[in-house]
C-alpha cells in the first residue's frame, strides 16, 4: 500500500507534535508517524503519576553498553514512546539553558542559533501563566505555569538554600539562570501539557492531518540524492510505503534518528558495510558526538514519615485521587521534582551543576538505593565533556542500538560531579532542612568525607538525567550532520528536528530547547 503527502513527520513526540501543526497549521498534509501507543493513560496526563509510565510500552527503554567509567555498570536511558514523546513521560521541567548556550553553538558554525535568534522563539512557543516580560511570552501553545503544590520538604529545600547565601531565583530563564526555588513546568489546569495535548491537539479534527501510531519506520526511502519517503510496519507487521511531495523530517530523538539514519544507508561507510548496508552517504558524525547529564544522588532520613514514601499504596492512594479527581487538587497535582537550582560550582561565571530535588527516596533497581522515609537531592554536570556514540548493533530495523556513553569520562566531568555532591550534602545539612531530616544516609552520615570517596561513590551510583543528545550536530564542519537550517548534508529533501541536532547539550532540561528546535524547523521548511 501506497499513500502520498506533501511531508512525513518520523516521531511524535516533543519535536514531531511541533512541526506537524505548524505544517497542517499551514495548509500543508502530513502523515505523522509515531512507533508507540497513543497518549491515552490517565498516568501521563495526571502530573504526579508520570513515573507509573517509564518502563511501560510508552517508554522505549534503551540501555547502554557496560561503562568502565561508572564501575562497569549497564545503564538504562528511557525514552519517550507515544503521542508527545519526552513531553508526555518527562518531569515538566520548564528550562530553556543559558544565554552563552546558544551563542556557542552560533561560535561552532551554526550561524543564526545565536540566543538573539532563539529568544523570539522560545517567547513565541510559549504560554506563561504569571510571567510576561522580555523573556516571556503568552500566546504560544506551551502552557507554562507555577507548581500547584508545595510539599514540605520541597520548601525546606528552598529556604536551606538561602541559609547558606544562595541566591533565590524566582525565574530560572530570565537574565540569570544561577539561584534556587521552584521550577516552572509544562502543565495547564492541573494537568500534564505535552506537546501532544497542546501542538497536536489544535489541529487533531484537520483533514490534512493523517496520525498513525504503533508505525515503526523500518527506513528511508531514496530516488537519487532525494528522500522520497519511508517504508514502515503497524503493530501487526504489515508493511507500508508511504510518499512526500516535499520533505521527511526526522523527529524520532536523539537516539532513534541516528538509528533510522544509518539503517537507511546515511551514516559512516565502514560502519554500515559491517552489516550489510550499501552507503547512501558518508556521513562520519552520524551517531557521534553522544552527551547527556549525569547525576549522583544525595540521600537524607527524615526524623518523621513526612515523605512521599508509600503515597502510592493503599488508603493514602485512595484519598489522593479522590481529592484529585473531585477538587483538582493535592499531591497529584505535583510534579514531584517541585525544586532545585543552579550553582557555580567553578568559579567560571556561569552555572555548572543543577540540582533536582525529589521529596522522598528515589526507588532505583540500577543503584539500590535506601528505603522509606527520606529526601533525595540530586547534582548534575550540565556541560559535559564526555563523549559517546550511537550505532547499530544490527541491520535489524527491531535491534536496539549499541550506545556507548562514555559518561564520566574525563576528568572534569568527575570533579564537577564531585563539586555538586559537595554542595548537596551542604545544603542537606543547612538549618531548615536538618530540622526535618535526622541524618545523611549515602554518601555518608559522617560530614566530613575525602574527595576521593565522593568520587568512587559518584562513579557507583551516577545515572542519567534522560538528555541523551547531539548524535547529528548542526553545523559545517567533517561530524555535522546537518546544516543550519537542519537539512542533513549531501541529502535533498531530509530535515532533522529533535535533540540530536544540538551541537552541544544544554545547560539544563533539554524539552524546551528541542520544542525550540521544531519551531525553527517548520520555519525553515515554510520559508522555503
Amino acid at each position: 500500500m501506497e499513500e502520498v503527502y506533501d511531508y512525513i513527520v518520523v516521531g511524535g513526540g516533543s519535536a514531531g507534535c511541533v512541526v506537524t501543526q505548524r505544517l497542517v497549521d499551514a495548509g500543508k498534509s502530513v502523515l505523522l508517524l509515531e512507533a508507540g501507543p497513543a497518549d491515552n493513560t490517565p498516568f501521563i496526563h495526571i502530573p504526579a503519576t508520570y513515573i507509573r509510565v517509564i518502563g511501560t510500552e510508552r517508554t522505549w527503554m534503551y540501555k547502554t553498553e557496560p561503562d568502565p567509567h561508572i564501575a562497569g555498570r549497564e545503564m538504562y536511558v528511557p525514552q519517550g514512546r507515544t503521542l508527545g514523546g519526552g513531553s508526555s513521560v518527562n518531569a515538566m521541567i520548564y528550562i530553556r539553558g543559558q544565554k552563552q548556550d546558544y551563542d556557542d553553538w552560533a561560535a561552532l558554525g551554526c550561524e543564526g542559533w545565536d540566543y538573539d535568534n532563539v529568544l523570539p522563539v522560545f517567547r513565541r512557543a510559549e504560554n506563561n501563566q504569571r510571567l510576561a516580560d522580555p523573556y516571556h511570552g503568552n500566546e504560544g501553545h506551551l502552557r507554562v505555569s507555577d507548581p500547584q503544590y508545595r510539599h514540605p520538604l520541597s520548601d525546606a529545600f528552598v529556604r536551606a538554600a538561602q541559609e547558606l547565601q544562595l541566591p533565590l531565583s524566582d525565574d530560572f530563564n530570565g537574565a540569570s539562570q544561577e539561584g534556587f526555588g521552584y521550577y516552572q513546568t509544562t502543565t495547564h489546569n492541573k494537568r500534564r501539557a505535552s506537546t501532544a495535548a497542546t501542538y497536536l491537539a489544535s489541529v487533531k479534527d484537520s483533514k490534512l492531518l493523517t496520525a498513525r501510531t504503533e508505525a515503526c519506520v523500518e527506513r528511508l526511502l531514496f530516488e537519487e540524492n532525494a528522500v522520497t519517503g519511508v517504508q514502515f510496519r503497524d503493530a501487526a507487521g504489515q508493511q507500508y510505503v508511504a510518499r512526500s511531495r516535499e520533505e521527511v523530517v526526522l523527529a524520532a530523538g536523539a537516539i532513534g534518528t541516528p538509528k533510522l539514519l544509518q539503517l537507511s544507508g546515511i551514516g559512516h561507510e565502514a560502519d554500515l558495510k559491517q552489516f550489510g548496508i550499501e552507503p547512501i552517504r558518508h556521513l562520519s558524525g552520524v551517531g557521534e558526538n553522544y552527551q547527556d547529564h549525569m547525576s549522583a544522588a544525595v540521600y537524607g532520613r527524615t526524623r518523621q514519615p513526612i515523605s512521599l514514601y508509600g503515597a502510592e499504596k493503599g488508603l493514602r492512594a485512595a484519598r489522593h485521587a479522590l481529592q484529585y479527581f473531585v477538587l483538582r487538587s493535592g499531591l497529584l497535582t505535583s510534579t514531584i521534582i517541585e525544586t532545585g537550582g543552579f550553582a557555580d560550582t567553578s568559579d567560571c561565571g556561569r552555572p555548572d551543576v543543577q540540582i533536582h530535588v525529589i521529596p522522598s527516596l528515589v526507588d532505583d533497581p540500577e543503584t539500590n538505593p535506601p528505603t522509606g522515609h527520606g529526601i533525595t537531592i540530586s547534582p548534575c554536570v550540565l556541560r559535559p565533556t564526555s563523549r559517546g556514540t550511537v550505532k547499530l548493533s544490527s541491520a535489524d530495523p527491531n535491534a536496539p542500538p549499541s550506545i556507548t556513553a562514555n559518561n564520566l569520562s574525563t576528568r572534569e566531568d568527575i570533579e564537577t560531579l564531585v563539586r555538586g555532591i559537595k554542595l548537596s550534602r551542604k545544603i542537606l545539612r543547612a538549618p531548615a532542612l536538618a530540622e526535618l531530616v535526622d541524618h545523611e544516609l549515602e554518601p555518608s552520615p559522617e560530614e566530613q568525607i575525602s574527595d576521593e570517596a565522593l568520587e568512587a561513590y559518584a562513579r557507583r551510583v551516577a545515572k542519567t538525567v534522560f538528555h541523551p543528545s547531539c548524535t547529528c550536530k548542526m553545523g559545517r564542519d567533517d561530524k555535522a550532520v546537518v546544516d543550519p537550517r537542519l537539512r542533513v548534508h549531501g541529502i535533498q529533501k531530509l530535515r532533522i528536528a529533535d535533540a540530536s541536532v544540538m551541537p552541544q547539550i544544554v545547560s539544563g532540561n533539554t524539552n524546551a530547547p528541542t520544542i525550540m528546535i521544531a519551531e525553527r524547523c517548520a520555519d525553515f521548511i515554510l520559508e522555503s
